[in-house]
């Protein structure tokens, strides 16, 4: 599984000697050997019942457009063959998948940097003043409102009736999904800025403490000490089959076998540091990561080497998206780039706004929705008459 939305991750520490590496090393090491048994790492559940997708049509046409009111920072959440997306002041979209029509719209007078989080027909998120919403996904009424301390930057996620969501005061809070009564919370000694990713009945927390948290979600208590970092931290590994990924700011690629565990291999950029603030994508062969020096580099499973990079002309805040035989890059300088994951060239199909793409796309079946910040919302998809019909009708209202 790729997880997406993930936090960013700061750390100044450079395992200058071996000595130092193989002590970092042996703490993801037992780390992930919690996790024994657990198929891979979750930060969110944004939809239920998703079609698979095994690959995108080799041209994809636009079908609809839909223009929130301000920018969109987070990715589209779908369910029930609904779109819901929030901007960045505040206001929560729900819109038809097929064509992109408007079914309610709700207004919270604040702003929001996360994707919602969908489970029982209740869409959660947060906000930047620290109130968390469970909204009815079927007219965006409010279930129940919840607060924290600081500001939600990370997308909720859940744990049998549990709503897990960190916020900004250094506290992981499990409220119950039925009426956001309290169960537990969870404090660290600093900021947390990610979302919580779960694996079976742990979560892991990275924060501004510069350690890494593991938390018992049956009873919100800590597992063990704190592991140390050497800096602060956000970000989530990215888990396929046995193996975990986890890009630092300071430049390094990790890959661990969490089933052993053991620490594989180490990537880093010989030529210039590089400096990741998203996550890594990954599949059986290879892990694609992009970094803000604007290298999108391909890193071979098996031996840590890179295998092909792509220069972007300006960076990609956004962590990249396999789909079949594509990785998708969505830039701050406003292009949707469809790369070949063989060699990294780039397809015959892209895309490009006049704004900036933030977070990253999110494919549904045949379909790729994605935001910008212009609030413009777009769904892509293979060329049909009633898809021309439905963009025609969209673009006419509009």
């Amino acid at each position: 599984m790729i997880l997406a939305k993930y936090g960013k991750e700061a750390t100044s520490h450079i395992f200058p000697d071996m000595n130092v590496r193989s002590r970092y090393a042996s703490i993801f090491a037992l780390l992930f050997s919690l996790v024994i048994g657990v198929p891979g790492l979750s930060e969110e559940v944004p939809a239920t019942d998703q079609p698979a997708t095994t690959s995108l049509p080799k041209e994809l046409s636009l079908l609809w457009e839909y223009e929130a009111d301000e920018a969109i920072e987070s990715s589209p959440t779908i369910a029930d063959d609904k779109v819901f997306i929030a901007d960045a002041l505040g206001k929560i979209y729900a819109v038809t998948l097929s064509d992109g029509t408007e079914i309610w719209k709700r207004n919270f007078d604040t702003g929001f940097v996360s994707s919602p989080a969908i489970k029982n027909q209740s869409l959660v998120i947060g906000d930047v003043e620290g109130n968390l919403y469970a909204l009815d996904i079927s007219d965006g009424s409010t279930k129940w409102q919840a607060s924290t301390e600081g500001e939600i930057n990370g997308t909720a996620a859940f744990f049998g009736d549990l709503v897990l969501v960190t916020s900004q005061d250094g506290k992981l809070y499990g409220y119950n999904l039925a009426d956001g009564s309290n169960k537990w919370t969870y404090e660290t000694e600093d900021q947390i800025r990610c979302s919580p990713a779960i694996a079976g009945d742990r979560t892991f927390l990275g924060g501004c403490d510069g350690r890494l948290h593991m938390v018992d979600l049956n009873t919100g208590k800590a597992i063990g000490e704190p592991f140390p970092l050497g800096g602060p931290t956000g970000s989530t590994p990215t888990v396929f089959g046995n193996r975990a990924y986890l890009p630092i700011m300071d430049g390094a690629v990790f890959a661990f076998d969490w089933q052993k565990p053991e620490q594989l291999w180490r990537y880093e950029d010989d030529e210039r540091v590089q400096e990741y603030r998203n996550s890594a994508a990954a599949n059986e062969r290879v892990v694609i990561v992009s970094s803000a020096r604007k290298q999108v580099d391909a890193i071979s499973i098996e031996t840590g080497e890179r295998l092909w990079r792509h220069t972007l002309r300006r960076r990609a805040d956004a962590t990249p998206l396999i789909v079949g035989d594509d990785v998708f890059i969505a830039g701050t300088d406003g292009r949707l780039l469809r790369l070949s994951l063989a060699d990294g060239q780039e397809r015959s199909w892209s895309y490009e706004v006049r704004g900036s793409f933030l977070a990253s796309p999110t494919v549904w079946g045949a379909k790729l929705l994605i935001a910008d910040d212009n609030g413009v919302l777009r769904c892509f998809g293979p060329k049909s008459e009633s898809a021309i019909e439905s963009a025609t009708n969209n673009t006419s209202a509009n």
